[in-house]
This record gives structure tokens, C-alpha cells and sequence, in this order.
């Protein structure tokens, strides 16, 4: 089972930054779509930002503003830059990968691939 490796979260004050990592396997996964998510007890995962494999990318309502998507397709990597961060923000946070499809990049159930989550907790 092909997984990406994730690292980065932890714990912060209100109103500060942390940044996600996620690293892929293949080369390949320089084609793919990728995305972040995060799920809360009892929540489904929602989508936060993602960036296809052309560089396009999308933001949650929510993170819009305060965080920043980006991929390194040398790396193979994805980061997520979170700033401003709120208590609501407390999450397990998700990277994954999808193959380029006609599903909008916003939907969990289309990823292919996902990383092990990771936890951000916000403190107020």
C-alpha cells in the first residue's frame, strides 16, 4: 500500500504558524493532483487546499487568506503553510494525492493516496 509520509504539526498559541510537509514515493506523483484535508472526532474530512498538477490552486473558505499550498515537483514534496491560526484550526491534518480525473479536487472520497495525519492543536 503506497503511502505518503508526512511531517510538521504540533502545538501552538493562537495566532501562530506551523507548516506541513508531505513527501511521495514515485515521480510519478508529480502527475497527480494533491491535496489537504483535516477531520475533527466525529467529523468527516474536509477539504483545505489542494494544487493540481499544473500548479493551480484551492482554498477552503476557512483557510483562504491564512494558509498556502505549494508542491515541489523535484521533491516530490507538498507543504502546507498555516498562519493566523485559530483554535478552530485543531485538527488531524491529511495530505493526499489523486490522479487527474473529473472529480473536483475538493472531494475527499477521490483521493487515491493518503498520509499517516498528522495533529495541529491550537491552544487560546
Amino acid at each position: 500500500q503506497v503511502q505518503l509520509v508526512q511531517s510538521g504539526g504540533g502545538l501552538v498559541q493562537a495566532g501562530g504558524s506551523l507548516t506541513l510537509s508531505c513527501a511521495a514515493p514515485y515521480r510519478t506523483f508529480t502527475y497527480y493532483h494533491l491535496g489537504w484535508f483535516r477531520q475533527t472526532p466525529g467529523k468527516e474530512r474536509e477539504f483545505e487546499a489542494a494544487v493540481s498538477w499544473g500548479g493551480l490552486t484551492s482554498y477552503a473558505d476557512s483557510v483562504k487568506g491564512r494558509f498556502t499550498i505549494s508542491r515541489d515537483n523535484d521533491k516530490i514534496t507538498a507543504h502546507l503553510q498555516m498562519n493566523s491560526l485559530k483554535p478552530e484550526d485543531t485538527a488531524v491534518y491529511y495530505c493526499a494525492a489523486k490522479i487527474r480525473d473529473l472529480v473536483p479536487i475538493t472531494t475527499a472520497r477521490s483521493y487515491n493516496y493518503w498520509g499517516q495525519g498528522t495533529q495541529v492543536t491550537v491552544s487560546s
